[in-house]
């Protein structure tokens, strides 16, 4: 898939206000600094289209981009930054989870994971409830180049070894580094071969 027009659409915190229409929508979600921003501005090729911060916990609403005039990249909260007060977590918490649970368009959530760290119990938590939720979703390392190539290869056999034991099945992984523009091409097919099944519908 060639990217030829990416546009930011609008924010908002409430889940009725996304737009209207049955274009298709591809949200991505991580914990706060796993670097979702860098990995939206890769993979439309525009270094500023999701503002990125070295401060964590940045994205605080429903970010839609309309791409190619023809499906949604969605930029979705982060979760578990801990130094976010109760209520702002409780109020992220409702946020996303409205968005997940009543977005009709949406086909895949992106869950983005930092290669770097070994699995964390906030991430299995998130996993294991979207998939008992029945949302279909695709996992994404990021910053692979933070690691040599056969580190990152033990770090995610880790992870699938880890996941395996609840699930029977796993979920369809990518690995990405926004620096190299690693897993771009595989991530824009997977999701051009959903919009192509759609379209078959």
């Amino acid at each position: 898939m060639e990217i030829k027009s990416a546009t930011f659409v609008i924010s908002n915190s409430d889940v009725s206000k996304c737009p209207q229409g049955d274009l298709p929508e591809y949200a991505f979600i991580g914990r706060s600094n796993v670097g979702k921003s860098s990995l939206i501005n890769m993979l439309v090729r525009q270094k500023q289209l999701a503002n990125t911060s070295q401060k964590p916990g940045k994205t605080l609403l429903i970010n839609h981009f309309l791409i190619n005039n023809s499906w949604y990249l969605v930029d979705l909260p982060g979760y578990g930054y801990a130094q976010r007060s109760k209520q702002q977590r409780e109020e992220l918490g409702r946020i996303i989870g409205s968005y997940i649970a009543k977005r009709e368009q949406l086909v895949n959530l992106f869950i983005l994971i930092d290669i770097r760290h070994e699995a964390q119990a906030i991430d299995l938590e998130f996993i294991n409830k979207m998939g008992q939720a029945g949302v279909p979703f695709a996992i994404v390392f990021t910053k692979s180049d933070k690691l040599s190539r056969g580190k990152a290869e033990e770090m995610v056999g880790k992870y699938k070894q880890r996941l395996s034991e609840d699930w029977e099945e796993l979920p369809p992984i990518f690995v990405t580094s926004s620096a190299k523009a690693d897993g771009r091409a595989e991530l824009l097919s997977y999701i051009d071969k959903l919009n192509r099944d759609i379209s078959k519908q």
